[in-house]
């Protein structure tokens, strides 16, 4: 159940799509792993380096957009908070009952689905802001 992130899902700003194309190796990973059976601590551990890489990379977007004065800051910060949330409700769901197929189909749905509407949508707004800025 690999994901992989594809030129459907560039924003047209080189710093951010690579940051995505992180984030879409990472997650690829860590559903390989729930995939394969490996433990808790190994999912575990694969969790918070994504809920870290996602912080510095909503660090990096939001310093793009204060510096450019984007008009949708706000929304588009609250957006990186919920993400934040749904990684952080991850963690509890995994304690509870490991990395089974629920926790899969939940990482699909709250991680995955959201980065890719996310990316496809207010990044992909914020990316023609800053491309028309940089003219």
């Amino acid at each position: 159940m690999a994901i992989k992130w594809n030129e459907t899902l560039a924003v047209g700003v080189s710093e951010i799509d690579e940051q995505h194309r992180g984030l879409f190796d990472m997650l690829s990973r860590l559903l390989e792993a729930c995939n394969q059976g490996k433990g808790k601590e190994t999912v575990g551990s694969m969790i918070d380096f994504l809920e870290d890489y996602a912080a510095k990379h909503f660090s990096s977007e939001e310093k793009l957009q204060i510096a450019s004065g984007y008009p949708q800051y706000k929304a588009h910060q609250g957006m990186h908070r919920e993400y934040l949330q749904n990684v952080a409700g991850l963690r509890a769901k995994l304690e509870e009952q490991g990395p089974t197929l629920s926790f899969v189909i939940t990482v699909n749905k709250t991680v995955v689905d959201w980065i890719t509407n996310h990316i496809k949508k207010a990044d992909r707004e914020l990316g023609q802001h800053l491309q028309s800025k940089s003219k």
